[in-house]
C-alpha cells in the first residue's frame, strides 16, 4: 500500500508536469472505486488549470484555478501517472484528465481501494476525510503543530497500548504505515509492544526524530516499491533495499546482526531485532 513517502514522490514527479497545465477534456470509465467517483463534480474540472500539487497525510491534492481542489488516495494498488493522450487505456484506468500539452492524467487501480473526488478547496480542513488527521510528521517541530517528542508524550499521556499501534494512529500522526513503522522503531531501538506509558522523555525524542528520519530518506530513495508502486513518470521506488527490519525476518540485524524477528500485532506483521530492541 502507498504510504505518506510514497504519495510525496508522486506528488514532486508530477508537480513539472501539472503546474500550468489546462484541463481540456475528463472521461470517467469506470466509477466502482471505495467510494463511487462522482461523475459530475469530476467532469465540472474541464477547463480548468493546474495551480499546485499538495499532499495532506496520505492523500494527494491537485489545487486548480478558480478555487477546486481534486483529492486522490491511492488506495493499495492505485498509480497516478501522465502518459500521452494517444496511448492506449490501461485495463484498470478508473479516470483520466486530458491536457493542454496532449498529455493524459490517468488513475489506475486494479484493487479498487483509491478514491477520487473534487472540493471547493476552503472547505478541505472540514472535510470528513481530513478534519480527524494528525500532525504532519515532517512538519518542522518548531512550527505550530509540528512533530516533536514533547508532542508525542503530550498524546499518550493517560494511554496504554504497544507503541506500534500509536505510531500508526492517525489521529496522532500521520503518514505512519505499518512498513515506516517497523523501520522508526528498530531505529529508535525501542520494542514494538512496550507499552506507551513506559517511554521516557528522551525516547520520545528519539521517536519523533526517527519518524522525521525514515521517512525522509525513503521519500529520498523514491519510496518503497514491494509490489507495484510508480510514481508520476512509472518510475519504481528504490527504499526497500534499504530496510533494515521490515520484511528481513531471520536475516541479520544491520546493527549488531542478531537475526529480525516477525510477530503479528493488530493483524499486521512487525519485524523487529530482539537483541537491539528490548
Amino acid at each position: 500500500m502507498p504510504e505518506l513517502p510514497e504519495v510525496e514522490v508522486v506528488k514532486r514527479s508530477l508537480e513539472p508536469r501539472l503546474i500550468g497545465r489546462h484541463v481540456s477534456s475528463v472521461a470517467v470509465h469506470s466509477p466502482a472505486l471505495r467510494e463511487p467517483l462522482d461523475h459530475k463534480a469530476l467532469v465540472a474540472l474541464t477547463g480548468s488549470t493546474v495551480s499546485g500539487l499538495r499532499r495532506r497525510a496520505k492523500y494527494l491534492l491537485i489545487d486548480f484555478e478558480g478555487g477546486h481542489t481534486l483529492v486522490i488516495h491511492l488506495g493499495m494498488s492505485g498509480r497516478l501517472t501522465v502518459v500521452g493522450s494517444n496511448v492506449p487505456r490501461e485495463k484498470h484506468e478508473h479516470l483520466s484528465f486530458f491536457l493542454s500539452d496532449s498529455g493524459r492524467l490517468r488513475l489506475v487501480d486494479p484493487r479498487r481501494f483509491g478514491m477520487a473526488f473534487a472540493l471547493p478547496t476552503p472547505g478541505l480542513a472540514s472535510d470528513r476525510r481530513f478534519s480527524h488527521l494528525g500532525v504532519e510528521p515532517l512538519d518542522t517541530a518548531d512550527s505550530a503543530g509540528g512533530l516533536s517528542g514533547a508532542y508525542l508524550r503530550l498524546k499518550a499521556k493517560g494511554r496504554r497500548g504497544p507503541i506500534k499501534s500509536f505510531l500508526m494512529d492517525g489521529k496522532i500522526v500521520v503518514g505512519v504505515g505499518n512498513i515506516y513503522a517497523s523501520e522508526v522503531l528498530w531505529r529508535s531501538k525501542v520494542h514494538p509492544k512496550r507499552g506507551v506509558d513506559r517511554i521516557g522523555p528522551e525516547t520520545w525524542e528519539r521517536l519523533a526524530s526517527s519518524i522525521r528520519g525514515v521517512l525522509a530518506d525513503a521519500i529520498a530513495e523514491g519510496g518503497t516499491t514491494l509490489s507495484d508502486f510508480q510514481d508520476g513518470e512509472g518510475n519504481a521506488g528504490y527504499f526497500q533495499v534499504s530496510l533494515a527490519a521490515y520484511g528481513r525476518e531471520d536475516q541479520p540485524c544491520p546493527r549488531c546482526e542478531a537475526p529480525i524477528r516477525r510477530i503479528v500485532q493488530s493483524n499486521r506483521s512487525t519485524f523487529y531485532c530482539a537483541r537491539c530492541q528490548r
